[in-house]
């Protein structure tokens, strides 16, 4: 075939200015063509028409049944981050779609933005700007409400996957006491961590802090909800740089209304954006920030190196570092499109 045809999410960039092609060779380049989607919701099928790959950042557009092109080349579809609540992976597999996630493109950045809203809602950073910058009577009103130190404190990490262990280590130096919970880990590798594993209650009661590294499933959503806000301490924060559903979040807006936990850091919510009177925006004891707390250059350059790889790897034909439907790979639709990427040539008009 003549050219690979690559649809591209609004978000990500242009059709000249794809993150990562500069990592390509002119020869890998030569076989490549992009062209940008639209912004709909959910992913439109018509767009996919004809594509043999789609880039697409999660949170953007839903893909859906519907999203899918009844037959055609579509490969595989990338995604720039790990989550993939809004994918219907099952639909994905039914129609020979790999879907790959790069893990390392937000390890290093999320575990970072977590560690950040960690500290800044234990050190109330927010609360103290605002009185700060009102002259020498906030000055006064800083001072009146201490932080609360991570030395010899709990720290309760829900969720020991990529992020959730990224976060571990770089709690080390902060002297405090790591406890996790997380059914799927391997317990040699939170002992590994120095994470003591307990179940999810214990954790609640135990935890100074609480900090959400868990991915959104069936499972997940609402994991953290009315009866498990209630074990927490009156002293202790919640931290969520996840997904916004793992916490039933009106059950949160009341907790920190009625001051029975100490905050909140969110970097993620139910509804994304959140209307304008959504009651926790109105809320001193919780920080927020738009789900992009991670988008750092560091979280850029990774991405550029991860779609690098996945183009790469696809276009030798061979199976991408992680398929988050795994059982798409022994089909034997997948495997004749894979194979057809492989033996691709330059576009027409190279």
């Amino acid at each position: 075939m003549a050219g690979i045809e690559v649809r591209i999410g609004h978000d990500i960039g242009s059709a000249s200015a794809v993150p990562g092609l500069d990592r390509l060779s002119a020869a890998e380049r030569s076989r490549l063509s992009f062209s940008v989607l639209s912004p709909s919701a959910p992913m439109s099928s018509a767009e996919l028409a004809g594509a043999h790959l789609a880039i697409a950042t999660p949170g953007y557009a839903a893909i859906t049944a519907a999203s899918l092109p009844a037959d055609g080349p579509l490969t595989a579809i990338l995604r720039t981050g790990v989550g993939y609540n809004d994918v219907d992976a099952d639909a994905l597999t039914a129609r020979d779609i790999a879907l790959v996630i790069p893990p390392e493109a937000v390890r290093r950045s999320t575990a970072v933005a977590t560690v950040t809203l960690i500290l800044a809602v234990t050190t109330h950073l927010i609360m103290r700007h605002r009185h700060s910058v009102t002259g020498p009577e906030g000055w006064v009103k800083v001072g009146q409400t201490p932080g609360m130190s991570l030395t010899g404190k709990t720290v309760g990490i829900v969720g020991l996957g990529n992020v959730g262990s990224e976060v571990a280590r770089l709690l080390v130096p902060f002297d405090c006491r790591l406890i996790g919970c997380d059914p799927y880990i391997d317990p040699a590798h939170a002992a590994g961590l120095g994470v003591t594993l307990m179940p999810l209650d214990d954790l609640m009661r135990s935890a100074d802090v609480v900090s959400l590294n868990l991915i959104l499933n069936a499972e997940t959503r609402h994991i953290i909800d009315a009866s498990r806000l209630a074990l927490m301490k009156s002293t202790a924060f919640l931290v969520n740089a996840a997904r916004g559903p793992v916490v039933d979040q009106k059950a949160l807006t009341d907790v920190l209304a009625a001051r029975r936990i100490a905050g909140a850091g969110l970097d993620v919510l139910d509804l994304e954006p959140p209307r304008g009177d959504d009651p926790i925006l109105q809320l001193d004891n919780v920080t927020i920030s738009a789900h992009a707390l991670n988008w750092t250059d560091e979280y850029r350059e990774t991405l550029q190196r991860n779609i690098a790889d996945m183009l790469k790897t696809l276009m030798a034909g061979k199976v991408p570092y992680k398929v988050a439907n795994a059982a798409v790979l022994d089909r034997p639709g997948f495997k004749r499109k894979l194979a057809a990427l492989a033996q691709s040539k330059p576009r027409r008009d190279t």
